[in-house]
C-alpha cells in the first residue's frame, strides 16, 4: 500500500492520468458551445434528427457526435430547467459513454450529468436504461430530466410497480426508459417464460445507467431475482415448528469456539451471531424426538421436519422484527439491510419467511416453486454497454472490476470540500453513546444547527426519538415505517434548527440543501391552500396548456417559490454561521460506503459541515468484528460509561473491521455468483430454445434431429459390444419403443434379418419407422397445423422440464456444502453434477415432446392453442400451477399425459 502511494504522488492516480486523457474533450465541448447558444429552439431540437440520421447512415459513430450532442444536452438543460452543466458534469458524463463508473460526491449532480450519456446513445434507437433503487427516483427523474429529452425530441418511458404489460411494453419502445433494477430484471425473466413474442416487453438489452451502481450491483448482489408460482407444501408444520421452538432456550455467542461441544450446554440450541446461525444443541434434539415422536431427527425421513425446527430456530434467534422485517397489515415485510427500505413483494427463501410469518403470528402462506431466477450480476452483464454512478464506488473497485469489468474514475467536485470529518467517539456502552448523541443535539439545536442523526435500524430511530421527545426536542423520524414523506423530510432537514433521525433510507437521492428547499415549501403552502396533488404536480410541470386551472396553479407556485427563496437565503446565512449540516452516525455499518453516504449528505456544491461518528463497545460490529486489543485500550484505560475516546488508533481499528466484514461480504456475493455462473449457461440454452420457438421458426429439422438422437442413444444403450445381434436387448428396444414412440414389435427384425445387421442398421431403422411416423402425422394434420404443434409441445415440454430442473439444482446446491468435508470443492462438483442433470433433462426434453407430437390427435378443423405450465404469481399469492394439456387437443385414454408427467393420461389429467 505504502508503494502505491508513492507512485501516486509521483505519476497521479488512475483516475488522475484518466482525467488528463477526458480533458481535452471537454475543452472541444466548451468551444462548441457559443454556436450551440445561438440556435433557435426548433434549430436546437433538429440536431436530435440531424445526429439520428447520420448513425443510421453509418457517416459517423456515438463517440464522433460525443462533443455536439454534449454541448447540445448542455445548452437544453439551460433553456428547459435552468440548469448548466459544469465541466465536472461533463468529465462524468464522458466517463459513462465509455462504459465505466464515475464517483462523484453527493450533491455533484450525477442525476442531471446523466443526460449527457443517455442522450447521445438513445440517438442509436437501440433504447437506454436508466436504473435507479427505487419507484420514486425513477419517477422523479423521469419527470424532472425528460423534460430535456421531450425537448430535444426525444421519448421517454418509466417503468413502475403494477403496470400492465402493453404500458410496459410501450415504456420499453421509448428512446429512454427509467425503472429500477428489480422492475428490469423481473421483465426479462418473464419475457422468457411468455408463450407469444408479441407478449414480451423489452427489446435486446443495449445500455444501461446504473444510478447508485454500488448499492445495485453489490449490496442487492447477494439476493438473486425470483419469479414464483404457487407451491403445494402444507403450512401447518411452520406452525407446529414454530409452537416447539417457542418453548426452547437459546444460547448466543458471539462466535462459537470449534473447541465447545454442545453436549456441555444446558440450553436448546445456540445462535452464532457472527456467522449468522442457530443449531439444535443435544437437549435440543432430544427435546425434537419426543416432541415430533420421532426415533432419531437424523433419520432421512425426517429431514422435513428438520429443515422446518431449523427455520423456525433461525427465526427466533437471528432475525429481529424492526430490524430485518417490519409486520405491516398483517405481512411480513423484509427491511432492505443497506437502505432502510421497506422490500414489498420480497420474501425470505427456503422456508425462513414462513417461520417469521408463525413466530410474529401472521397469515403463514404457501412455500413457493421457482419458474424463473437470475442474479443482477448476471441479469446486468447482458447489457452491450454498462456504466454506473455514486457517491461512493472505490471501496469496492476490485468487485467491480473482477465480476463487471468496470472501472473506477474518481470525478473531482465542482467546488472544494469545505466538510469537517471528526474522529470516531467511542464509548464503553451503548447507553453512554446514545447520551453523548443527545447531549450534543441539544447543544447544536440552541444555536441553530441542523442535525442529521443515522441510525441502523428502525428500533434504534425510534429509541432516539423517544430520548429526544423526553429533551423537548422537536424532530422529525424517517424509516421504512414513515417513507412516504421521505423526499419531504430530506428536503427540509438543512433548515435552521432541524433535527432529523433517519435510517440508511437518507443516503441517496434527493440532496439536503442549507436553509430549506423552496420548491418543497411552495408545494406545502399549495396544500395548505386547498391545491390537490394532481394540480400540484401539473404546476411544475413544462407541457404546454390551456387550463385555466392550471396557468393558475402555476402562477401560484411560481409566486410561492420565490417567496420562500428570498426565506431560504436569509436563513442559509443562519445555518452558515451555525456551522452548517451537522451528520451524527450512532453506529458503524458493516460496509464503509453506507458510512460515507452519510457522510456525504453534507458538504454539498462546497459547503461548510461537519461529520462524526458515535461508537460503543456494545454495537454489533464491535462485538462481532472488534479485535480484543481495542475492548484491552479502552477497559486499560478505566473510562467512565460516558467518558468518550478519541483516537486515530481506534478509527483505524474500525475501519479495518469494516474491511474484514467487506472481505467476507464480497465471498458470499462471489460463492453465489459461481453457482448462477453455471445455471446461467444453461438458462443461456433454454431462453435460446424458446426465442427460436416464439420467433415461428420451422422446428421440424430440430424434431428430425431428436429422432436421430434418439435412435443413437437406443442403439448405444441396448446393443451391447458384441457383434451378435442376437445377444442384443431387442425385448427392452421394444418395450422402450412401445412407450409412445412405435407400435410393439414394430422394430424386432426377422431371423434373417436379423443374422446381417449391425448397429447402425438399428439407429437407421428407428430412424426409418418415426420419420415415416411423423410424416404421416403431418400428412393427417396438414404443414400449417403441423408446425404449430410442433412449437406448442416444444414450449410446453421445455418450459415444464426447465421449472423441474430449477428446483433439482436448489436441492444440489443446499446439500453440495457437505462435499467439502470429503476435501471437494463445493462448486466444481456443482458444476459437474449440474452439466449431466442439464444433459439428462436435455434428453428428457426431446423423448416427452417426441412422444407428444406422435401421439397427439386433433381434428383438422380445431386450432392448438398455447397455454402457459405454470402461472407467475407473487411471492405470496396464486393459484395452483396449471396442468399443460392442450385445447382441442384429443387424448387417448392409454396415451402418455400431454403434461408430460410420463404418466397415462387416465392416471394423471384425464382422471377429471
Amino acid at each position: 500500500m505504502m508503494i502505491k502511494s508513492i507512485i501516486e504522488k509521483v505519476i497521479g492516480s488512475y483516475s488522475d492520468r484518466e482525467l488528463k486523457r477526458i480533458q481535452p474533450i471537454v475543452d472541444e465541448i466548451n468551444e462548441i458551445e457559443p454556436d450551440i447558444k445561438a440556435l433557435t429552439d426548433e434549430q436546437l431540437r433538429a440536431k436530435t434528427f440531424e445526429f439520428k440520421e447520420k448513425i443510421a447512415k453509418e457517416e459517423a459513430t456515438v463517440d464522433d457526435i460525443m462533443a455536439e450532442a454534449f454541448a447540445v444536452v448542455r445548452e437544453a438543460g439551460i433553456r428547459v430547467l435552468g440548469m448548466r452543466h459544469f465541466d465536472v458534469q461533463l468529465i462524468g458524463g464522458i466517463v459513462l459513454h465509455q462504459g465505466r463508473i464515475a464517483e462523484m460526491k453527493t450533491g455533484e449532480g450525477k442525476t442531471l450529468v446523466a443526460t449527457l450519456p443517455v442522450y447521445l446513445n438513445a440517438l442509436e434507437g437501440k433504447g437506454v436504461h436508466v436504473v435507479t433503487v427505487n419507484d420514486y427516483l425513477a419517477r422523479r427523474d423521469s419527470e424532472w430530466m425528460g423534460k430535456i429529452y421531450r425537448f430535444l425530441g426525444l421519448t421517454v418511458g418509466l417503468i413502475v410497480h403494477d403496470m400492465d404489460n402493453d404500458e410496459r411494453r410501450k415504456a420499453y419502445n421509448c428512446d429512454i426508459t427509467y425503472g429500477t433494477n428489480n422492475e428490469f430484471g423481473f421483465d426479462y425473466l418473464r419475457d422468457n417464460m411468455v408463450i407469444y413474442k408479441e407478449e414480451k416487453v423489452q427489446r435486446d438489452l443495449h445500455y444501461a445507467i446504473v444510478d447508485e451502481v454500488d448499492s445495485i450491483l453489490v449490496d442487492e448482489a447477494r439476493t438473486p431475482l425470483i419469479i414464483s408460482g404457487a407451491g403445494d407444501k402444507s403450512t401447518d408444520l411452520y406452525k407446529r415448528a414454530n409452537s416447539f421452538v417457542s418453548r426452547l432456550k437459546a444460547k448466543v455467542f458471539t462466535q462459537t469456539d470449534d473447541k465447545q461441544h454442545n453436549d456441555d450446554i444446558e440450553e436448546d440450541y445456540i445462535v452464532d451471531e457472527k456467522a449468522h446461525t442457530a443449531n439444535l444443541t443435544s437437549n435440543g434434539v432430544r427435546k425434537a424426538e419426543q416432541y415430533f415422536m420421532l426415533e432419531n431427527l437424523s433419520d432421512p425421513e425426517n429431514l422435513t421436519i428438520s429443515h422446518h425446527i431449523n427455520q423456525a430456530i433461525k427465526a427466533h434467534g437471528l432475525m429481529k422484527i424492526d430490524r430485518d422485517y417490519v409486520v405491516k397489515d398483517g405481512e411480513i415485510i423484509i427491511v432492505d439491510e443497506f437502505t432502510g427500505r421497506l422490500m414489498y413483494g420480497r420474501r425470505y427463501s427456503d422456508g425462513l419467511h414462513q417461520a417469521i410469518e408463525a413466530k410474529e403470528g401472521v397469515k403463514v402462506e404457501r412455500e413457493s416453486k421457482t419458474l424463473a431466477t437470475i442474479t443482477f450480476q448476471n441479469y446486468f452483464r447482458m447489457y452491450k454497454k454498462l456504466s454506473g454512478m455514486t457517491g461512493t464506488a472505490q471501496t469496492e473497485e476490485q468487485e467491480f472490476q473482477d465480476i463487471y469489468k468496470l472501472d473506477v474514475i474518481v470525478i473531482p467536485t465542482n467546488k472544494p470540500l469545505k466538510r469537517k470529518d471528526h474522529a470516531d467517539c467511542v464509548y464503553k456502552t451503548e447507553v453512554g453513546k446514545f447520551n453523548a448523541v443527545i447531549n450534543d443535539v441539544v447543544e447544536c439545536n440552541q444555536k441553530g444547527q441542523p442535525v442529521l442523526i443515522g441510525t441502523i435500524s428502525i428500533e434504534k430511530s425510534e429509541f432516539l426519538s423517544s430520548m429526544l421527545r423526553r429533551r423537548g426536542i422537536k424532530h422529525e423520524v424517517l424509516n421504512a415505517k414513515y417513507h412516504d414523506r421521505e423526499a419531504e423530510i430530506i428536503a427540509q432537514a438543512g433548515r435552521k434548527g432541524a433535527v432529523t433521525i433517519a435510517t440508511n433510507m437518507a443516503g441517496r437521492g434527493t440532496d439536503i440543501v442549507l436553509g430549506g428547499n423552496a420548491e418543497y415549501m411552495a408545494k406545502q403552502e399549495m396544500r395548505k391552500q386547498g391545491f390537490d396533488e394532481e394540480l400540484i404536480s401539473q404546476s411544475t410541470s413544462f407541457s404546454e396548456t390551456k387550463d385555466e386551472i392550471v396557468l393558475n396553479a402555476r402562477k401560484t407556485y411560481r409566486e410561492l417559490n420565490e417567496k420562500f427563496k428570498k426565506q431560504i437565503d436569509k436563513e442559509k446565512e443562519e445555518v452558515y454561521e451555525a456551522g452548517g449540516l451537522f451528520i451524527m452516525g450512532t453506529e458503524r455499518h458493516e460496509s464503509r460506503r453506507i458510512d460515507n453516504q452519510l457522510r456525504g449528505r453534507a458538504g454539498r456544491q462546497g459547503d461548510i459541515g461537519a461529520s462524526r461518528f458515535y461508537i460503543s463497545l456494545e454495537d454489533d460490529l464491535m462485538r462481532l468484528f472488534g479485535t480484543d486489543r481495542i475492548k484491552g485500550l479502552v477497559n486499560a484505560l478505566g473510562l467512565e460509561e460516558d467518558q468518550p475516546i478519541e483516537h486515530k488508533m481506534l478509527s483505524g481499528a474500525i475501519e479495518n473491521a469494516q474491511k474484514r466484514v467487506e472481505g467476507k461480504n464480497y465471498q458470499i456475493r462471489k460463492h453465489v455468483l459461481q453457482y448462477d455462473d453455471v445455471m446461467n449457461k444453461q438458462r443461456e440454452v433454454i431462453y435460446g430454445q424458446r426465442s427460436k420457438v416464439l420467433n415461428g421458426e420451422n422446428l421440424k429439422e430440430n424434431y428430425i434431429k431428436m429422432i436421430e438422437g434418439l435412435a443413437e442413444s437406443v442403439a448405444k444403450l441396448y446393443c451391447t459390444e458384441s457383434p451378435h445381434p442376437d445377444l442384443w436387448d431387442w425385448e427392452a428396444i421394444d418395450s422402450f419403443l412401445a412407450s409412445g414412440f412405435l407400435s410393439k414389435g414394430e422394430i424386432k427384425p426377422t431371423k434373417e434379418e436379423m443374422e446381417r445387421m449391425v448397429k447402425e442398421d438399428v439407429s437407421d431403422n428407428i430412424i426409418e419407422l418415426l420419420t415415416k411416423r411423423y410424416d404421416s402425422k403431418e400428412e393427417e394434420l396438414g404443414s400449417d397445423l403441423m408446425r404449430e404443434l410442433e412449437r406448442v409441445i416444444l414450449l410446453r415440454v421445455v418450459d415444464q422440464k426447465w421449472m423441474d430442473h430449477i428446483d433439482a439444482m436448489e436441492q444440489l446446491k443446499h446439500g453440495i456444502g457437505l462435499r467439502a468435508f470429503g476435501q471437494r470443492d463445493p462448486v466444481v462438483e456443482y458444476k459437474f453434477e449440474g452439466f449431466e442433470m442439464f444433459e439428462e433433462m436435455i434428453k428428457n426434453i426431446q423423448e416427452d415432446a417426441l412422444k407428444l407430437i406422435l401421439n397427439t390427435h386433433i381434428e383438422k378443423d380445431q386450432s392448438v392453442e398455447r397455454e402457459r405450465v405454470a402461472e407467475p404469481t407473487s411471492a405470496s399469492h396464486g393459484d395452483e400451477p396449471k396442468k399443460a394439456v392442450s385445447k382441442g387437443a384429443k387424448v387417448g385414454a392409454n396415451d402418455p399425459c400431454p403434461c408430460g408427467s410420463g404418466k397415462k393420461f387416465k392416471k394423471c389429467c384425464g382422471s377429471n
